[in-house]
C-alpha cells in the first residue's frame, strides 16, 4: 500500500513539475513570437530600414548565418549560458527572424498574413495539445518527420534553381504537415523532458524552457510561412 502510495506521489509531483515547465515553455515562445511581430512590422513600415537591409546585398546574407548561428549556439552551450544571456540571446534571434520576415511579409496582403496566423495558430494549438494528451508515444513518427524536414530543405534548395511552381506547392503542402506532425512530437518530448526536470533548480528550468521554446517558435513560423505561401494572396 505504501509503495502504491509513494508511486501516485512520484507520478502526481512529475505531473506538477512538467505543467510548471511547459507553462514556461510556451510563455517564453509568446515572449519570442511577441519580438518577432514587432520586429517584422518595424521593418515592413520603415523605408529607411528596407533601404538598408536591401540596400547591401551583404544584409539579408549576413542575417541568415547570424540566425543559423544563434539557432547551433543555442542549442550547443545553454547548459552553459546564465539566465540572462539565454534570455538576451533568444530575444536576438526572434528579433533577427522578424528582421528576415519583415520584407517577406510585404510580398503578401494584410488580409492573408492575417489568416495564415489565425489558421497557424489554431493548427499549433491543436497538435500541440494532442502531443500532450495522447498516450501513443510518438518518437518513430518524430524520425520520420525530421527526414521528411530534410526532404523538404533539399527540395527547396533544388527548387530555387528550378523555380517549378507545381514542386513549391507540394513543398508547402508536405511542409505543412510536417511542421504540424513535429509540433506533436516535440510537445510530448518536451513534457517528457519537464517531469524530469529539478523543480528546485530554477536556472535549468529556465534554459531548458527557453530551448524547449526555441523548438516550439521555428515550428509555429515554419507552419506559418508555408500556410502562407499556400493560400496567401500577394500584393
Amino acid at each position: 500500500m505504501n509503495d502504491l502510495r509513494d508511486q501516485t506521489g512520484a507520478l502526481s509531483q512529475a505531473r506538477s513539475t512538467a505543467s510548471v515547465f511547459m507553462q514556461q515553455v510556451y510563455l517564453w515562445m509568446t515572449a519570442a513570437l511577441g519580438v518577432t511581430a514587432i520586429a517584422a512590422y518595424a521593418m515592413a513600415t520603415s523605408p529607411a530600414l528596407l533601404q538598408f537591409f536591401f540596400g547591401n546585398s551583404l544584409m539579408p546574407i549576413l542575417t541568415m548565418v547570424a540566425i543559423f548561428g544563434l539557432v547551433i549556439y543555442l542549442s550547443a552551450a545553454m547548459p552553459r549560458l546564465s539566465a540572462g544571456a539565454a534570455t538576451g540571446f533568444f530575444m536576438l534571434y526572434a528579433a533577427l527572424m522578424g528582421v528576415l520576415l519583415g520584407p517577406v511579409l510585404l510580398v503578401y496582403t494584410q488580409s492573408s498574413v492575417s489568416q495564415a496566423f489565425v489558421v497557424t495558430a489554431g493548427m499549433f494549438g491543436g497538435m500541440s495539445l494532442f502531443g500532450t494528451v495522447t498516450r501513443r508515444d510518438l518518437t518513430g513518427m518524430g524520425s520520420f518527420l525530421i527526414m521528411g524536414l530534410w526532404g523538404i530543405i533539399l527540395a527547396s534548395i533544388v527548387n530555387i534553381f528550378l523555380r517549378n511552381s507545381a514542386m513549391d506547392f507540394a513543398i508547402s503542402v508536405i511542409g505543412v504537415l510536417v511542421f504540424a506532425g513535429l509540433t506533436a512530437y516535440d510537445t510530448q518530448k518536451l513534457r517528457a523532458m519537464g517531469e524530469s526536470a529539478p523543480l528546485d533548480d530554477s536556472l535549468a528550468i529556465r534554459r531548458g524552457a527557453i530551448l524547449g521554446a526555441l523548438t516550439l517558435y521555428l515550428d509555429f513560423v515554419n507552419m506559418f510561412l508555408m500556410l502562407l505561401r499556400l493560400f496567401g494572396n500577394r500584393d
